[in-house]
């Protein structure tokens, strides 16, 4: 259950960090090259600590790095926490076509009820030996 948990956990950092378009956008240029948080927030039309924070919340969710050099914050990108953003989504894609592909089911069936009713009497039949 703990294990659980800590993946939904991780779930929620990672999407709520890609829900916004400016920290979607701060990562995919930290995944091309290394930029100092000044670089970041001069692209951006908000503060200085507006972009912090963003930057924080992506550093957070594990989908960038800070270091320290000199005075400044350098911000790398984390492909990995990508790929595993990727990962969840088509585990998720993979329940919802499943749940499609038995609602397909339920409609084509032309009298579900019937099948419904044979399928509990075969349960509640003794098996044969």
């Amino acid at each position: 259950m703990v294990v659980r948990q800590e993946s939904a956990d991780r779930a929620d950092r990672l999407f709520h960090a890609l829900a916004d378009a400016t920290r979607r956008e701060i990562v995919a240029l930290t995944l091309t090259g290394e930029h100092s948080v000044s670089d970041l927030a001069r692209r951006f039309p908000m503060s200085f600590a507006a972009v912090q924070k963003h930057v924080a919340v992506l550093e957070r969710a594990g989908l960038v790095a800070k270091q320290r050099q000199g005075r400044e914050q350098r911000v790398r990108g984390n492909a990995d926490a990508l790929r595993e953003a990727h990962r969840l989504l088509d585990q998720l894609a993979a329940v919802w076509r499943g749940r499609i592909d038995r609602i397909g089911v339920i409609l084509a069936d032309p009298d579900p009820g019937d099948s419904k009713e044979h399928a509990h009497d075969r349960d509640r039949r003794p098996e044969e030996p």
